[in-house]
């Protein structure tokens, strides 16, 4: 695991690099419908690709885009909608019981992790992308590719992606945990990739613990 210091020195380096002025940013949308159809996007997201998850929120919303809407519509139609993101019949279900969830509290979404992660199908990284991006709150999601680099860099070493959002929220400096998902995330997609990462050009070599065990490129 790297010291306080070199995470310190991490987070810094990523902000230098991937940090976005807030005015430069998409607004934040605050109406109830937003924060559903945020919950409703992470749950479609699951073992998805983006490109794929984006043509089936796209599907989804011109059906339906609130909790009663999608519980009026039959499972054959959500299914058909969602269906490229895979796992179509599994995620009709999830969604019939996150909409019925959400009516049930009179359609107000939970402001905390807790909260969210009481809903049906909404886990962790899930939680933490909606508290994000909808709510504007301190939290670094952590999916595939943040769990990659986190383990390489030495920033945790967590087995599962639950295991690494827990000691990535223990060790990162609370400055950082804001924009914090989208600079690894950046950083995992240009630089830290899954195959071939660009480790002669990555400036965070000399931090990276994987790096210097020598497990990575040098070359």
């Amino acid at each position: 695991m790297l010291t306080q210091p070199q995470i310190q020195s991490l987070f810094e380096r990523l902000h230098a690099r991937y940090h976005v002025p807030e005015g430069e940013r998409r607004p934040h949308v605050k109406e109830e419908v937003e924060h559903f159809r945020a919950l409703v996007a992470c749950l479609l997201s699951a073992q998805s690709r983006d490109s794929n998850t984006a043509k089936a929120k796209t599907a989804l919303f011109q059906l339906a885009d609130t909790p009663e809407s999608i519980l009026a519509l039959p499972d054959a139609e959500i299914a058909a909608a969602i269906k490229p993101c895979g796992l179509y019949n599994a995620k009709t279900r999830n969604l019939r019981r996150l909409a019925a969830a959400v009516r049930d509290r009179g359609g107000e979404i939970p402001r905390t992790r807790k909260g969210l992660m009481e809903l049906p199908g909404i886990g962790r990284k899930c939680a933490d992308i909606v508290l994000r991006f909808s709510f504007g709150q301190e939290a670094i999601a952590v999916d595939t590719h943040v769990h990659r680099v986190c383990n390489r860099l030495g920033l945790a070493h967590g087995k599962t992606e639950e295991q690494t959002a827990q000691q990535l929220d223990a060790c990162a400096p609370g400055w950082a945990k804001r924009d914090g998902h989208i600079w690894l995330i950046t950083f995992a997609k240009q630089i830290c990739t899954a195959r071939a990462p660009k480790c002669p050009i990555c400036p965070l070599s000399d931090l990276c613990a994987a790096y210097q065990a020598g497990q990575m490129t040098r070359g």
